[in-house]
């Protein structure tokens, strides 16, 4: 194959990758900017949403047990710490699942680190943020950054969606034992961007647990 020939296949290959990121993940139609995105119950990934499969999932139990519909809603939760769900990094999400248990995600370069939250520490965040209590299953998550420099904790009640993003951010950015300084850059970035991000959208890929 000639150099010609070759960027061209390549060429091609870059266009069908780029088209499917823009086709919604379940009936392959278009997909505009500001779309939404459904969750992946069985695998626990976020694929976009066209208009028209946003509509046909934006009703309880429109997914079977199997899609649901991720919200866009974000709130910024003020005047309370984390500390009592015993955060061994200074990140980290917490996911409820349908028979109330949950559990705690850690962000790192390989993907996400998980494990469980005790049910009488969860109950007592939820005292001191009511919020919490509201949060749905699977499809929204606690976002709790320590910031150290600052002595002080950011919190945030947002879509799962949102934190797979972040996942993607660390990830993509990550450099050596530590990290370095341009993935925390970008970590701070990405907390900068949450109040009124628009944004918010990334790709089926981007948006995956994990990818």
């Amino acid at each position: 194959m000639t150099a010609s020939a070759l960027a061209r296949t390549i060429g091609r290959a870059a266009s069908r990758r780029l088209a499917a990121a823009d086709r919604c993940g379940l009936c392959a139609g278009p997909v505009g900017d500001g779309h939404r995105h459904v969750l992946d119950e069985r695998d626990r990934s976020a694929m976009c949403a066209c208009q028209a499969c946003t509509l046909l999932f934006d009703r309880d139990g429109a997914g079977g047990g199997h899609f649901r519909l991720i919200p866009t809603g974000r709130s910024r939760l003020t005047g309370i710490a984390a500390g009592g769900l015993d955060v061994p990094v200074g990140l980290a999400f917490f996911v409820r699942d349908d028979g109330g248990a949950v559990t705690a995600h850690y962000p790192s370069p390989l993907g996400i680190t998980e494990s469980t939250v005790d049910a009488e520490d969860w109950a007592s965040m939820e005292g001191k943020a009511p919020q919490l209590a509201a949060m749905a299953p699977l499809v929204e998550a606690f976002l709790v950054r320590a910031n150290a420099r600052a002595d002080r904790e950011e919190a945030w009640l947002l879509p799962i969606d949102d934190c797979y993003r972040l996942v993607a951010v660390i990830r993509r950015h990550w450099a050596g034992m530590s990290g370095g300084a341009a993935v925390w850059r970008e970590v701070a970035t990405f907390f900068a961007g949450l109040d009124g991000d628009p944004a918010r959208h990334p790709t089926k890929k981007a948006a995956s647990e994990g990818e």
